[in-house]
């Protein structure tokens, strides 16, 4: 039942994104036309991407440190609110940084602190909506009970929840990546809308990045410093060489295989030296995506690994969305970082629908 009295739309609401890095899940928010008053990281790397691209602030700040109080200035103090989040299941925090002793007093809950700090945050300030994306992991980790002691706090604060592991190919990402969706509302009832893609007819990795120039790699395109690959050895260059389409690594002569291809346990490690193929979505775009060992990331005909726009593409990034900070050093392996950590594009336009779709019906 609605606790909404008169009519709303999703104009009314100020959209806040705690953990945001560059802006997947944000720019999903902004295409849908939400107005996204904030974004919040630890990670101060991120705060060029995010602010070039989304038009609006970058606040660097540590979750766990953050108070309710100053989380409610960054929202519209006119309109209502909206937290979304996705907390890291690896936390990138002050608490890297303290004593091995110290981060055990926690016990096996403390690689999950953020997701804590986050549901004590959304009790306090208590938002109308909120939103939260993780690993589909979460809902089993440790028997479940951190993923229920989230939802336990929501409930409690009076949040309408739903949950759902969803494929992101199944929103128009070029990708196999599984998550967690969690959408709650203090409004009513909310739910994830369905896929949209229909028919299995997946966007794939030739329709995001088969209209791209060649480039060789080590050599940046005059007009794209983002479509770059990393270099070659000689070595992994004559193992790319040696594959073809889809193919990986048992395709080399034995000459090329790795210590750990030539045990019994690695004869089945399919997941690294691979290329991907045109007519499939990419495998999980992670954060070593530009590495040739580090997954399935080799092109799927020329000789190299993924450049970054290409795998900001695969991650629904759209084409013109700008990483690279002229004021500072480029650092290939950060902004891979950024990319990989990213909420997809599409995903986060999903989410965005189901918030629109869920604030018409109770409005």
């Amino acid at each position: 039942m609605s606790i909404v009295t008169g009519n709303i739309s999703y104009k009314d609401f100020s959209v806040v994104d705690v953990f945001c890095g560059v802006g997947g899940l944000t720019h999903g928010f902004v295409l849908e036309d939400f107005k996204v008053d904030a974004g919040i990281d630890f990670d101060e790397s991120c705060k060029f991407a995010f602010e070039k691209n989304n038009n609006t602030k970058f606040v660097h700040q540590d979750i766990t440190t953050l108070s309710s109080r100053k989380l409610r200035t960054y929202f519209d103090k006119s309109k209502r609110k909206i937290l979304v989040g996705c907390a890291p299941c690896q936390p990138f925090s002050i608490y890297n940084n303290k004593k091995e002793k110290d981060k055990n007093k926690k016990g096996t809950d403390k690689k999950w602190q953020l997701l804590y700090s986050f549901a004590k945050l959304i009790a306090e300030v208590k938002p109308d909506i909120i939103s939260m994306e993780n690993v589909p992991r979460l809902v089993s980790f440790n028997k479940g009970k951190v993923f229920k002691d989230f939802i336990s706090t929501l409930e409690k604060t009076g949040y309408h929840v739903s949950w759902q592991i969803v494929n992101a190919q199944d929103y128009g990402v070029p990708q196999r990546r599984r998550r967690l969706i969690l959408l709650g509302s203090k409004l009513g009832e909310i739910q994830l809308v369905g896929k949209t893609i229909v028919d299995k007819k997946f966007k794939t990795v030739k329709d995001a990045i088969g209209h791209l120039p060649k480039v060789e790699d080590g050599i940046p395109h005059p007009s794209d410093p983002l479509h770059r690959a990393r270099k070659l050895s000689e070595l992994s260059k004559k193992r790319i060489q040696a594959m073809k389409e889809g193919g990986f690594w048992r395709e080399w002569d034995k000459e090329l295989w790795l210590k750990c291809h030539k045990k019994k346990s690695g004869k089945e490690f399919r997941s690294v030296y691979g290329r991907m193929k045109w007519k499939d979505v990419s495998p999980t775009i992670t954060t070593y995506c530009i590495g040739l060992n580090n997954g399935r990331f080799g092109h799927p005909e020329q000789d190299r690994a993924i450049t970054l726009r290409e795998a900001a593409l695969l991650q629904s990034f759209p084409e013109k969305y700008q990483f690279i900070d002229p004021d500072d050093t480029f650092k290939s392996q950060m902004i891979a970082r950024q990319i990989g950590n990213a909420v997809p594009v599409n995903l986060g336009i999903a989410i965005a629908k189901s918030i629109k779709k869920h604030i018409a019906e109770v409005g």
